[in-house]
């Protein structure tokens, strides 16, 4: 994969595709605010790095799915706002389009360290489907082209894949990063290897846990897909979030790690709960009790591990080389299921090995307890990072590996 040490860039534009995927909400008075910055920020080395150099930067991003339809409310102009605000030294246009006349006449005015961001990318309903016109239209703002948007690497997009076919291309800082980061825990970890793996269907990540049993160490559950695990033993789930469909994947995946008492790689331990937090809602003022087991009654849910499984979970990351979290182990939204996701987020944080933490949820879950600068990798990329983790191809990455330099 290129990097920017392959691009001479100076005074020369570089479209750069950014994931500016903000979380968006309502400020006084109606305005749109950003309620979370981090992928900007995490931008920003990049942007930095090329800015230095001598660079003309035209920023391109998606925000949301306004599905190829103009939506105001998605409309990235308060994420221009807010890196003004980052780059207070920068000269920083907002294009109203995303390609066109005034996003080509826009570009073509800068100079050396400044920058265009381009409207939201997915305004334009060829950019999901990859569409060649769509890429040729972004390529003619730039000579050079760049990937950061680790996020959005899985996406054969026009902005992600298409556009790298047509210019000198490269990976930026953040994904370059990104990528040696989470292959080098499935390549060469410290060991132990610990995989915290939650969420709420087993289906979205059967494949993730079933790498994981074959690379890591331990593989422990949580989250509402502990219950499929639970059923597919013989415990009762209750109003569990759990369908047939879930308890036939993990029935597979626990008789993959039926016979692994060996700490080998290849032969993980796979760990379930063995206590659970109930309630009869998800809100905060739910009826709610500790079981002293797993059975979980009828007209209860199972919304959180319980301490004994917290602890007993504590201690594998304790004794971990290695630490990848992706899901958290309960409803941690909710003050009375909060505390499982807790008791992990913060032995992840304190554990001495290296700590990966796959964005999505995770990263939420994080930053809803002050955690996100404790662990050494928040990766900006959910979906992107499991389908890295399951040994898929990433669209954005692929491209790069076979662009030219210059």
């Amino acid at each position: 994969m290129r990097g920017l040490d392959d691009l001479d860039v100076g005074g020369r534009r570089v479209l750069v595709r950014v994931d500016f995927n903000a979380p968006l909400a309502a400020g006084p008075e109606g305005a749109i605010e950003i309620a979370d910055d981090t992928r900007i920020r995490a931008a920003l080395p990049t942007i930095e790095e090329l800015r230095a150099r001598g660079a003309r930067l035209v920023l391109v991003s998606h925000l949301d799915r306004p599905e190829g339809r103009r939506v105001p409310g998605l409309s990235l102009a308060p994420i221009a706002e807010r890196l003004r605000e980052l780059l207070p030294d920068a000269r920083i246009a907002f294009a109203p389009d995303p390609v066109g006349e005034r996003s080509r006449a826009l570009s073509e005015a800068l100079g050396d360290g400044e920058l265009v961001l381009l409207e939201n990318v997915r305004f334009e309903p060829g950019e999901t489907t990859n569409d060649p016109e769509l890429a040729r239209a972004l390529a003619e703002l730039a000579e050079l082209y760049v990937n950061d948007a680790f996020g959005a690497a899985h996406r054969s997009h026009a902005s992600t894949e298409g556009v790298a076919h047509l210019l000198p291309s490269a990976a930026g800082r953040l994904l370059e990063r990104e990528v040696k980061t989470l292959t080098g825990i499935l390549d060469h970890p410290e060991r132990p290897l610990v995989a915290i793996v939650g969420g709420s269907k087993v289906a979205d990540k059967i494949a993730v846990i079933d790498r994981f049993l074959q690379v890591a160490d331990v593989v422990m559950i949580g989250g509402a897909m502990c219950f499929p695990f639970l059923c597919a033993q013989g415990h009762t789930v209750g109003e569990s979030l759990c369908c047939e469909e879930d308890v036939e994947h993990a029935r597979h995946l626990l008789a993959r790690a039926s016979d692994t008492h060996s700490p080998q790689p290849g032969h993980a331990r796979l760990l379930v709960p063995s206590d659970l937090v109930i309630g009869d809602r998800l809100a905060d003022d739910a009826r709610h009790r500790v079981l002293d087991g797993v059975e979980v009654p009828a007209g209860w849910m199972g919304l959180d591990i319980g301490s004994d499984t917290a602890g007993r979970y504590g201690r594998e990351i304790e004794r971990a080389g290695t630490v990848f979290w992706n899901g958290p182990m309960g409803a941690f939204e909710f003050a009375p299921f909060a505390a499982g996701t807790r008791a992990v987020a913060e032995a992840v944080a304190k554990a001495p090995g290296l700590t990966v933490v796959g964005g999505g949820d995770s990263a939420s879950a994080l930053a809803h307890f002050g955690l996100e600068d404790a662990v050494d990798h928040l990766s900006t990329g959910g979906g992107a990072t499991l389908e890295l983790i399951e040994g898929r191809t990433l669209a954005g990455v692929h491209a790069l590996e076979g662009a030219g330099v210059a």
